[in-house]
């Protein structure tokens, strides 16, 4: 299928020190090209009939309510296709895949929400009665904070962990190794991540992973399906997304603390990822919540 064969690693606004991260908002054009990242995540969508939903080999038409996690670097995405624009509400939460560490899911109160963490490489789809007893849970979470916001979220994933008539999606899963466990990976993502505010070249990277330029293109294409420049504004916008919602600084300001020089190519380069200008995008995602 063509759209599988664009396949992107996307760079989530999840830093290191965040619990949860929370998307509360209404849109009439709701369109995600497949992707996958390491984090997991929870979808909640309303008023959504018609939209195609992509997890790993399924592929179906979602009704009007629906709610699905989907575990750690697994394939996801949903396409507008023929349902015409109209206002539909999402609510995502996405949280890393070692919030909850070995030893604390070995607990027994923990252990339904290890068994649904496991179960969600393939996709987890739950029924309709739950979906309608969560909605309104879901739909206040970005309107808690502290303690009170981690809490209930650990709550509605034990209830969700405890829920009756769930669904698997996938018969596939995405092995870990092929997707994020290669060392040199991790490397450069660490490199970049922690000095992204700066200029980096590729025979710089190329060093720090003991590789030629022309090697080192190919590795990075074949592991993210982005060139070098492609993935380093990736993390560059990721944090300047986050950067227009949570402080109260300007575009230009934002730009230049991400590693930008210009104003111009910030614009562009913000635009071509979000399918927005900076401002718009401040203005659509206000919802947003965290944890620190």
């Amino acid at each position: 299928m063509e759209i599988l064969k664009k396949i992107h690693r996307e760079i989530t606004q999840l830093a290191k020190e965040d619990c949860f991260l929370v998307f509360d908002r209404t849109k009439e054009i709701f369109d995600y090209p497949v992707h996958y990242h390491p984090e997991l995540e929870l979808n909640y969508i309303s008023n959504g009939k018609g939209i195609q939903r992509i997890i790993g080999d399924s592929i179906e038409e979602i009704d009007d309510l629906e709610l699905l996690l989907v575990g750690p670097n697994q394939y996801h995405g949903w396409l507008q296709q023929d349902c015409p624009p109209k206002k539909m509400h999402e609510v995502t939460i996405q949280f890393h895949n070692d919030l909850f560490d070995a030893t604390l899911l070995s607990r027994s109160v923990m252990k339904p929400i290890k068994n649904l963490f496991d179960r969600s490489v393939h996709g987890v789809l739950f029924s309709k009665a739950t979906t309608l007893q969560m909605a309104p849970r879901l739909s206040m979470v970005s309107k808690l904070g502290g303690m009170d916001y981690f809490l209930e979220l650990v709550s509605i994933l034990s209830d969700l962990a405890n829920s009756r008539n769930q669904r698997l999606l996938s018969t596939t899963t995405i092995l870990n190794k092929n997707v994020e466990n290669s060392d040199k990976i991790k490397l450069l993502c660490d490199y970049i991540q922690n000095n992204y505010a700066s200029k980096i070249s590729l025979s710089e990277v190329s060093e720090l992973l003991n590789m030629s330029n022309v090697s080192f293109n190919r590795f990075i294409k074949k592991r993210t399906g982005k060139t070098f420049v492609e993935y380093l504004n990736d993390v560059r916008i990721g944090y300047a997304a986050r950067w227009l919602i949570e402080k109260d600084l300007g575009v230009s300001e934002i730009a230049f603390m991400c590693g930008f020089n210009s104003i111009a190519n910030f614009n562009r380069v913000f635009r071509k990822s979000k399918g927005r200008t900076p401002s718009q995008y401040r203005e659509d995602f206000s919802g947003i919540k965290r944890v620190f």
